[in-house]
């Protein structure tokens, strides 16, 4: 029992990873080789990954959306945990990136799943709401451009059934969150989204300290009037 977060050294997090992580011989090779380019930071952690599988299996998420792919790792973690007919449209905006994205979904034999679109993720999303995709996907993953995390979130909130999950990634910024009049956009933009999630009454909520913070968010099937109120007061 522990009334607070255990903090991880890197041989505590060397024995999460050797008893919890089942990474396939794939992912590892993806994993590998994004870590020798340029902004290897861009690619979430191993045990992220995993756990973005899980949710995905959990939920028995069938349509999916990223907003950030980079070199695939997460949209391969997503893909592999989604039934064969199941679909997870990819949002990027680099093509040397995401070539490497292809290859290697290709090898884990997963690109009929993926439907990769190169261009700017608020055109995509935009898109999908016109096409009458709202409320029709189960689970988000954004990890892009933090200063458009919030509308990202709002299009996504329309996307997603209720019922439905959005995970955010990076929602404490190495720690940045806490003194975020450092001049950093993207920690502002985090930090004012952070707040405003708190009491959004659309949600309900639970960020968790893996990774650089991640922010599970679930679609209520009934918003609560009470806490929208008291949100819009906050603002």
């Amino acid at each position: 029992m522990s009334r607070s977060t255990v903090g991880l050294d890197p041989a505590l997090r060397e024995y999460l990873l050797e008893v919890s992580v089942r990474e396939p011989q794939v992912l590892a090779a993806l994993r590998e080789q994004t870590g020798s380019m340029r902004n290897s930071n861009m690619q979430i952690s191993p045990e992220q990954g995993q756990l973005l599988h899980f949710l995905v299996r959990l939920i028995g998420a069938n349509r999916a959306i990223e907003v950030g792919t980079f070199t695939g790792y997460s949209a391969l973690w997503t893909a592999l945990a989604l039934p064969p007919e199941g679909r997870l449209i990819a949002c990027d905006i680099s093509e040397e990136w995401t070539a490497m994205a292809r290859r290697f979904w290709d090898r884990a034999g997963v690109s009929e799943r993926i439907d990769l679109r190169l261009a700017p993720a608020v055109d995509t999303l935009t898109g999908l709401l016109e096409d009458g995709e709202a409320g029709t996907f189960d689970f988000v993953f954004i990890d892009a451009d933090k200063e458009n995390y919030g509308t990202y979130c709002e299009l996504c909130l329309e996307l997603v059934r209720p019922g439905g999950l959005i995970v955010l990634d990076n929602v404490l910024r190495g720690g940045r969150v806490l003194d975020p009049e450092q001049g950093d956009r993207g920690t502002e933009a985090i930090v004012a989204l952070n707040s405003r999630l708190s009491s959004d009454g659309r949600v309900d909520l639970s960020m968790i300290p893996v990774g650089d913070g991640l922010t599970l968010l679930r679609k209520r099937p009934v918003i609560d009037t009470e806490s929208m109120k008291q949100m819009e007061e906050m603002e």
